[in-house]
């Protein structure tokens, strides 16, 4: 297995593992000062929902992943070349914003999480 294998399914276990987070918040666990910018500890209904969308995503993202580095051949349909740039793009955005965030817990817990695994995504695209 190489570098860009491991790396991948890194991605991918950093993604189901927050979109587990993702799970408990809109199940109403107290997580929410650690995500959407902090503001509330439960999330509200509106955000819940958005939290189970977060979810979702987060799957698709890992088996995009598994999937561009033959991990995995379930989904030979998708093409992932442009999804990685899309995805790389859209994380390196996403450490920027939980940078910025007001939330301490989520500039510390999640900026870390996010720009590590958006160098991973960049070191496969790259590839």
């Amino acid at each position: 297995m190489d570098l860009i294998n491991i790396s991948s399914i890194i991605i991918a276990v950093f993604c189901v593992s927050i979109a587990v987070f993702q799970v408990l918040l809109s199940l109403g666990f107290p997580y929410g000062e650690f995500a959407m910018g902090g503001y509330y500890k439960v999330l509200p209904n509106k955000f819940r929902i958005v939290s189970v969308v977060n979810a979702l995503i987060l799957i698709f993202i890992g088996f995009v992943f598994l999937q561009h580095t033959n991990i995995i051949n379930g989904l030979d349909f998708l093409s992932t070349n442009i999804l990685v740039w899309v995805i790389t793009i859209f994380l390196g955005l996403n450490t920027i914003a939980n940078l910025l965030s007001r939330s301490k817990k989520e500039r510390y817990i999640m900026t870390p999480l996010a720009g590590f695994t958006f160098i991973l995504c960049l070191f496969i695209a790259l590839s």
